[in-house]
């Protein structure tokens, strides 16, 4: 089946809780020219983290089922047991002797979401990804809609909770502060960046490594690649079993690791602009205490040891050089971890006319 195929067999029964696309843009913020590719042809690998989700396991697995039987391709289902405390692990022990297609990882402990997913990325070679949740929340009859999108072209399916069924207050607007905060601090703007229903092309996330709580912020790091996103509205159902495994403190978290990514996005092939950056701010801000100093001992206004202005400017010299050295010391670690390991500062989308260049 091409994926132009798969694309209008999701569009051709449509469910009425899905509209179309909100947006789908490429890495520079226009409608990217799109290249379909053969969907049904490709391998799919479906990642569910799960932590104390023992009864919802049985109907999400067959709700699955029921949702990626009737599609063509190669499917593999990794569930990643992420230290349940509950019956998740003999749950999934038995789901998988029942089902060939499914393989179950677990974790020595609780690890947290991102590295649950970080697992089931590693444990799975498909072509393309899928992750969603293991509450019930995520609804598995939407996996067809993100993947017509995929066969249409683009590299990574965002889902779009519209008409959330969480809290209004704990969730709902503490949710929307921090996709609008994600949004400004990343110029990637998705209604929804926590959603964890997701779709993505393998090539796209290869070489990812998520540490913290950065598993939300996979779509950055993909549209910084130059990936072709789309944001599509899925539906979000009431949670029936169990209760939240997040509180308030994630937005710390959220905020924290958001700093780190746009750091490291911003400055990590160039850290002597940042840290160099501070070094001649510091070195100004002592150049003026000695400016001043200079100024109240000549017109016999003060003497130096009658002003803290003499030992601001030696703990700014002192905090500029200090944060120069760092910059240098940054540049050969980058230097070093790039050529010790032949990585390229760049990513190629595709080549052309290159193999006749080559055989000349």
């Amino acid at each position: 089946m091409r994926a132009g195929g798969l694309a209008q067999s999701a569009a051709a029964n449509p469910r009425p809780d899905v509209a179309q696309e909100l947006s789908c843009k490429g890495a520079t913020g226009a409608a990217p020219i799109l290249s379909p590719v053969r969907v049904g042809e490709s391998s799919y690998g479906l990642i569910i983290p799960v932590f104390n989700e023992a009864a919802s396991l049985p109907q999400l697995w067959r709700e699955i089922s029921q949702t990626i039987s009737p599609l063509s391709g190669k499917w593999e289902l990794s569930f990643v047991n992420d230290g349940s405390r509950d019956d998740s692990a003999a749950t999934l022990d038995r789901i998988a002797q029942e089902d060939p297609r499914v393989k179950v990882i677990h974790l020595r402990r609780n690890f947290g979401q991102t590295a649950a997913l970080m697992a089931g990325l590693d444990a799975t070679s498909s072509d393309i990804i899928v992750v969603l949740d293991a509450d019930l929340q995520n609804d598995p009859s939407d996996i067809p809609v993100l993947l017509g999108k995929i066969g249409e072209g683009y590299d990574v399916v965002s889902g779009w909770r519209k008409d959330r069924q969480d809290s209004l207050v704990s969730r709902v607007l503490i949710s929307r502060i921090a996709n609008k905060l994600i949004s400004w601090m990343s110029g990637i703007h998705l209604h929804d960046h926590g959603c964890t229903l997701k779709a993505y092309r393998r090539e796209l996330i290869n070489g990812v490594r998520l540490y913290g709580e950065m598993h939300r912020f996979i779509p950055i790091y993909a549209f910084w690649q130059g990936a072709r996103i789309c944001e599509i509205p899925v539906n979000h159902r009431p949670r029936i079993h169990g209760r939240s495994n997040y509180g308030l403190e994630r937005i710390l978290k959220v905020i924290l690791d958001l700093v780190v990514v746009k750091f490291l996005h911003e400055y990590s092939l160039k850290p002597m602009y940042i840290f160099g950056g501070f070094g001649l701010i510091s070195f100004g801000i002592g150049l003026l205490a000695a400016l001043l100093a200079l100024y109240y001992k000549v017109t016999g206004q003060k003497d130096f040891i009658a002003t803290p202005l003499p030992l601001l400017f030696v703990m700014c010299s002192i905090t500029g050089v200090l944060c120069a050295l760092l910059g240098l010391l940054a540049e050969i670690v980058i230097r070093t971890y790039y050529e010790s390991q032949d990585k390229r500062t760049y990513a190629i989308l595709r080549k052309t006319g290159c193999e006749a260049s080559n055989a000349t």
